[in-house]
C-alpha cells in the first residue's frame, strides 16, 4: 500500500500503546487499517476517473471520425486513428488495473471485519452471550464495532459492483450523455452516503484515533 502522510497508524503519537492490550489492541489497529484503506481507495478513485475520462474523450473522437450519431464525421488520417486507438486500449487496460487494486482493497476489509467478528465470538465466550459489559473505550460495545464495520463493507461492496461495471460498459458505449453519467458515478461515488464517512469518522473517535 502506498505511503500517505494521513495515514492512520497503530503506532502513531495518538495513544497509549503501554496502555492497551488484547481486544482493545486489535480493533484499533482494525479502526486505523479501515481509515489507510479508505485513503488507498479514493486515490483509486481520482486514479480510475482520470482513466475514465480520458476513455470517453477517445471515444468521442474516434466515433466523430466515423460520423458515429455524434454529428457530422470529421476527416481524421488513419495513423491518427490508429494511435488514438491504441491509446484507448492503454486507458482501458489503466482502468481495469484500478478497478483489480479496488477488488484487493476490498478483500483487505472483508478480512477486517472477519477479524472483529471473531473479537466478538471470543468475548461472547468469555463473558457470556451478551459480551463484555466494560466497554473497552468510551461507549461502544464490541458489537458496535462489528456492526459499524459490516455497514462499511456493504457499501464498499457496491460501490466496487458498480466500478465493475462502469468498466465494462464505458468503451463500448456511443451515448455521450450515459458516458457522462458514468463519469459522474465514478467521481461521486453514490453508494457512498454522508453516514459512510460518518460512521469512519465515530470508528475513529471511538478508538482515540481522533480526538474527542
Amino acid at each position: 500500500m502506498d505511503a500517505d502522510p494521513s495515514d492512520v497508524t497503530p503506532t502513531s503519537s495518538n495513544r497509549k500503546s503501554s496502555a492497551i492490550t488484547g481486544s482493545a489492541r486489535k480493533i484499533k489497529d482494525n479502526a486505523a487499517d479501515w481509515h489507510n484503506l479508505m485513503l488507498r481507495w479514493d486515490k483509486l478513485n481520482g486514479e480510475g476517473f482520470s482513466s475514465a475520462t480520458n476513455i470517453v474523450n477517445m471515444r468521442r473522437q474516434t466515433l466523430s471520425s466515423q460520423g458515429g450519431g455524434l454529428g457530422e464525421s470529421t476527416s481524421v488520417p488513419s495513423d491518427q486513428l490508429q494511435a488514438v486507438e491504441a491509446s484507448l486500449q492503454e486507458e482501458c487496460s489503466r482502468l481495469q488495473e484500478v478497478v483489480q487494486k479496488m477488488a484487493a482493497v476490498l478483500k483487505k476489509m472483508e478480512r477486517l471485519v472477519e477479524t472483529q467478528r471473531g473479537i466478538q465470538e471470543l468475548e461472547q465466550f468469555q463473558f457470556g452471550p451478551g459480551g463484555r459489559t466494560v466497554p473497552l473505550f468510551h461507549s461502544w460495545t464490541t458489537k458496535d464495532f462489528e456492526q459499524t464495520c459490516s455497514l462499511l463493507l456493504v457499501d464498499f461492496r457496491q460501490e466496487l459492483k458498480l466500478k465493475q461495471m462502469i468498466l465494462e460498459e464505458l468503451a463500448h458505449t456511443t451515448n455521450p450523455d450515459l458516458n457522462l453519467v458514468y463519469l459522474s458515478c465514478w467521481l461521486h461515488q453514490p453508494f457512498f452516503q454522508t453516514q459512510t464517512r460518518l460512521s469512519l469518522e465515530a470508528l475513529l473517535l471511538e478508538t482515540g484515533h481522533r480526538p474527542l
